[in-house]
Parts: structure tokens; C-alpha cells; sequence
């Protein structure tokens, strides 16, 4: 199937299971492979309940004002700027980009890619309809994020969901790559793959350390989550620190 956990987190992974077993009314590991052995439906709500699918889209402000104020200024004397989003699951954070980059206006010369192994999160993330309740806890977290209008004018409501304005999906590249098990694809000026390296093993940190790395042009930024560092990897001396706070 291409799909390849052994590398998770282990405590994450049985947790993981446990729910998925849950869900699916068995009682037994063994229950569970046979059912995704002979049930074509199954495989896909595998993925979806072992997938890292936790996000929103301005639950860390600052690291959206940190790349505001240190990595947009190198980012605009870039003729193109390709950014790429890693493991981006129903695309919250690719939108806060959007809107970030509109802002300053370097929308228009970005391109971004925004990708996870999850077919199902990508299919969320391509609508850019979210809903209105979660959207309208966004306003303050924006304005923190160094937001510089109303969060409200980047998108419309339909029933009972908020919609962005198609402009912002105009520059935004949504594909299926997998950080487990593929390749670069593409030279970036700034990767962001956040909240992701938890849920890995510290092999499997590492390997996906050497990936953005290979990814990422002269100069480039790399963008990880509060709890994640380059720190004790091969890569550490190969980064120069900042923001550390907000881990840019």
C-alpha cells in the first residue's frame, strides 16, 4: 500500500491503534490486519486514524510573526519563492501562510506546495472551507500573528462554513508525499514541517532531517514545532539559529 509506521512513535502508534480498534468494534490486533486485509474500505480509515492529523491555524502566533519579521525580508529579493509545507494534514497553517504572504506582498511570486501522506486531510485542505466556529476563534490569534486587517475579509460563509477566498488556493500546490517513504522533489527557500518529527522515532527524525535538508535551497529557512530541533542530529551544525523560541 506505500504506507510505512514502523518507524512512529511507539507510545503514539499504540495509542493510535487502541482508538482505531475502538472504532472499528474489535478486540484483537489480529481482527483488525484481517479486516484490512479484506475490506477495501478499511485501508483508508487505517491511514486516517494512524495519520497525524492535529492542526489549527494560528495555534502558535508567534512563529507566524517571527517568520514575518526575519524571513520575509530575505524572501523578497527573491524573484520566485517556493515554500514548501510538509506534512500540512487539512491545511490550516498553508492558509495562515496565504494570508501572511498576501499581507506582505509577496503572494503573487510564491509558490507554495502544501503535502501529507493523508489523501482524505488533502481533500480538506483543497476546499479552504473550514468551520465558522473554528474560524471565529481566529481573529486574535491573527492579530498576535502580526495579522495587519480583518481576518474575516480572507474568506466567505456558506452554510455554517467559512470559505477563502479562491485567490489564496491560486499559488497553493496540494499533492500526496509521504515523509516517510519519499524523496525530495523540489528546491525550497522555506520548508515548514511542524508538529510532524514528534510522532517519529529518532531514526525516522533523522532520515526526514537529511530529506528537508536535501530539500532546502542556499539560504533557505527551516521552519519545525515548539517541541522539535535540529539539536543532536547530524544537521545541527549545518543551520544557523533564528528564532529559537519559535524554532525558524
Amino acid at each position: 500500500y506505500g504506507f510505512d509506521f514502523r518507524e512512529y512513535a511507539l507510545s503514539s502508534l499504540r495509542r493510535r491503534v487502541r482508538h482505531l480498534m475502538r472504532d472499528e468494534g474489535l478486540s484483537t490486533i489480529s481482527a483488525l490486519q484481517d479486516r484490512i486485509l479484506h475490506d477495501p474500505k478499511a485501508l483508508p480509515r487505517l491511514v486516517n486514524g494512524l495519520s497525524v492529523s492535529v492542526t489549527s491555524m494560528y495555534r502558535d502566533p508567534g512563529f507566524f510573526r517571527a517568520f514575518r519579521q526575519e524571513v520575509v525580508p530575505l524572501l523578497r529579493t527573491y524573484p520566485l519563492v517556493r515554500i514548501w509545507h510538509a506534512g500540512c494534514s487539512t491545511g490550516e497553517e498553508v492558509y495562515a501562510m496565504a494570508v501572511l504572504l498576501e499581507e506582505e506582498g509577496l503572494y503573487d511570486r510564491c509558490q507554495i506546495y502544501a503535502t501529507d501522506m493523508n489523501e482524505g486531510a488533502l481533500q480538506k485542505a483543497k476546499s479552504g472551507a473550514f468551520p465558522l466556529a473554528i474560524m471565529r476563534e481566529h481573529p486574535s490569534r491573527y492579530l498576535v500573528a502580526g495579522g495587519r486587517r480583518s481576518f474575516s475579509e480572507y474568506y466567505t460563509v456558506r452554510d455554517r462554513a467559512a470559505a477563502f477566498h479562491s485567490r489564496l488556493r491560486r499559488n497553493v500546490v496540494f499533492a500526496q508525499h509521504n515523509l516517510v517513504t519519499d524523496g525530495s522533489f523540489n528546491e525550497f527557500n522555506a520548508i515548514l514541517c511542524r508538529n510532524v518529527l514528534i510522532y517519529f522515532s529518532r531514526p525516522l527524525q533523522e532520515r526526514v532531517h537529511r530529506l528537508l535538508y536535501d530539500s532546502l535551497g542556499r539560504l533557505g529557512f527551516l521552519g519545525l514545532g515548539s517541541k522539535e530541533t535540529v539539536q543532536f542530529t547530524p544537521f545541527e551544525g549545518r543551520y544557523q539559529t533564528v528564532d529559537a523560541v519559535h524554532k525558524l
